[in-house]
């Protein structure tokens, strides 16, 4: 028996173990080529993901500083002379446990637990908002870094780092024709033109009868609305569209004044009260009193009596202590025993009353118990040689009570003619001005403001009476008894009104200033600027439609282009604080 071996069977098998070894050779190939591309993208991807979240974590070291840095600014105790504070502050300052313990923070040179905090000095810059072309402000340019790298993440050792460059800027306040903490209403009966920038901290209700125009920049941080509210008597009445020859928006960033974190109305009103004993006059709300910046103090005390002193600049040093008892009645420029029928508020007013011509001889002249001394070491204390610096500012407290029947009050008269450096005049209380005022040209209508000098009237209301006002004709009917004269009027004006509420409107910003005569046919001039951050406190009285207390007058209004220019602002202009912010990059990170 013979055996055949089948050589071909045998050569078909190894070539089919050899094709299958060749083919798991280039599948072990494929298959390790392709966990190698996975790994090499899973560490790219991790790496990319790795450095994002150290991005985001020095974002977190940069707005830690810039947190810090904007609360002092506003509180008023950023000193950008001592920037260490700053630069110690990192994410771990704010959360000292949880993701903050991942990562280590630097600075741009590599210092561990530090930012990099660079502040140049501050300058006067324009056009500091886009949204409100031309507005200029004090502004402190800064930038701040930070670089971040996680810890122990030595396979994915990406670290980052950020920049921000941005602003720390202080507006002064009348650089806007109306400026309104509370909600802004506009509603005029006759046409009207809003000439300079307008901002409102809250909504803003345009309504016009006739018609409303704005050549400047309006902004408002709630909602334009071209309605009246709904707390208006005439609400849902037809009205015309308002004329906007700039910019307006809602939306916009809100502007406040720098007492604190807060900036609540029922506490901005408190700039015009007298700090209570202890106060450290430095503090958030302290540095902001008008008490505290003047250069003089006048009170009146419960019992009539008029005391006058110095303000924080010469350390409230006693000046002539009464003086309607030390000074000769020519030289006399507040009286106290003065009183008139409001019949708005429907009270007896006592005044404290200041006379600014009277204040003008008591500055310069030499009888005794005069203030030229103090005013000439004020005039020594601050300005130049070319540009001395006297007594511009006063702060009234008058400390007789009020009633139902009573309100106590103060009132500016002769005051056509101010002091050279200007003059404000500030009060918690209500607050009238008689006859012209800061005005060299009494034309009705001009808007030409070159010869007049810096001013601001500040009060819980702001009431103008023309120089026709007498004040025992007050409880005459005022359709014959008080007949109003053409008056010009040129101060920025910052006080309070009563809010459209329980069906009463508020009367608007076209009855901002308070009227109390029969004003048809004749004109009030108005330059300056307007002001509203709280409610009124005293003078609460409701606004009513014309034909009760009085008819308006032909509102010839406008913005003080003055204001444009530092150095032409009223004395003690408050500013408004913001931080605007510049370009944001990331830099590459420092290595620790």
């Amino acid at each position: 028996m013979k055996i055949r071996f089948n050589r071909r069977a045998v050569s078909q098998a190894g070539y089919a173990l050899l094709t299958a070894l060749v083919f798991a050779g280039i599948s072990i190939l494929l298959l390790a080529t392709t966990l190698s591309w996975t790994s090499g993208s899973f560490r790219v991807t991790e790496r990319n993901n790795q450095y994002n979240r150290s991005v985001s974590a020095a974002e977190a070291g940069v707005e830690s500083v810039i947190a810090r840095m904007d609360r002092d600014y506003l509180n008023q105790s950023f000193d950008n002379n001592n920037l260490t504070p700053y630069r110690l502050t990192v994410p771990t300052t704010y959360l000292p446990t949880g993701w903050p313990l991942d990562y280590q923070f630097t600075d741009a040179n590599s210092v561990l637990n530090q930012a990099t905090v660079i502040c140049g000095v501050p300058t006067i810059a324009t056009n500091v908002d886009p949204q409100l072309p031309g507005l200029y402000a004090i502004v402190f340019p800064c930038r701040v870094a930070s670089c971040a790298q996680r810890i122990g993440t030595a396979n994915y050792n990406v670290g980052a780092g950020v920049q921000q460059d941005f602003q720390l800027v202080g507006i002064p306040i009348f650089q806007f024709e109306a400026f309104y903490s509370l909600d802004m209403e506009i509603n005029p009966g006759a046409q009207m033109y809003i000439t300079g920038k307008v901002h409102g901290n809250a909504d803003m209700y345009l309504a016009p009868g006739v018609g409303l125009e704005f050549y400047d920049a309006v902004e408002t941080v709630g909602k334009i609305n071209y309605t009246r509210m709904a707390n208006d008597p005439s609400f849902g009445s037809s009205r015309v569209m308002p004329v906007f020859d700039s910019t307006h928006l809602g939306g916009a960033s809100s502007l406040t004044l720098p007492i604190g974190t807060n900036n609540a109305p029922t506490e901005v009103v408190k700039v015009l009260d007298v700090p209570p004993n202890g106060e450290d006059p430095l503090s958030p709300l302290g540095a902001e009193r008008y008490y505290n910046e003047v250069d003089l103090i006048i009170t009146t005390t419960p019992t009539g009596a008029v005391d006058v002193k110095a303000g924080r600049w010469d350390l409230n040093a006693h000046v002539n202590g009464d003086i309607t008892n030390t000074i000769p009645t020519s030289y006399s420029f507040v009286t106290t025993t003065n009183s008139f029928w409001d019949q708005r508020e429907q009270k007896t007013v006592h005044v404290t009353e200041i006379d600014v011509g009277l204040f003008n001889k008591w500055l310069t002249n030499t009888m005794p118990n005069s203030g030229i001394t103090l005013n000439n070491l004020k005039k020594t204390k601050y300005g130049t040689n070319a540009t001395p610096i006297g007594l511009n500012s006063i702060y009234i407290s008058d400390q007789r009570s009020s009633s139902p029947s009573v309100l106590t009050a103060v009132r500016v008269i002769d005051g056509q003619y101010l002091p050279p450096n200007g003059l404000t005049v500030a009060t918690a209380r209500p607050l009238y001005v008689l006859g012209n005022y800061n005005a060299p040209d009494t034309t009705p209508g001009l808007a030409d403001t070159s010869k007049t000098f810096p001013a601001s009237l500040i009060g819980d209301s702001i009431t103008i009476l023309s120089p026709n006002w007498k004040d025992a004709n007050s409880t005459l009917p005022f359709t014959t008894g008080r007949l109003a004269a053409n008056d010009t009027v040129n101060a920025a004006f910052l006080g309070g009104i009563v809010q459209t509420t329980n069906n009463h409107y508020s009367g608007g910003l076209e009855n901002y200033t308070r009227f109390l005569e029969q004003w048809s046919g004749k004109t009030l001039t108005y330059n300056g600027s307007m002001v509203v951050m709280f409610p009124s406190r005293y003078a609460t009285g409701w606004w009513i439609d014309p034909g009760t207390y009085y008819n308006p007058p032909t509102r010839k209004w406008a913005f003080d282009k003055n204001y444009l220019t530092l150095a032409k602002l009223p004395p003690c202009t408050p500013q408004v604080r913001k931080l605007i912010r510049g370009q944001w990059t990331t830099i590459a990170a420092a290595s620790p």
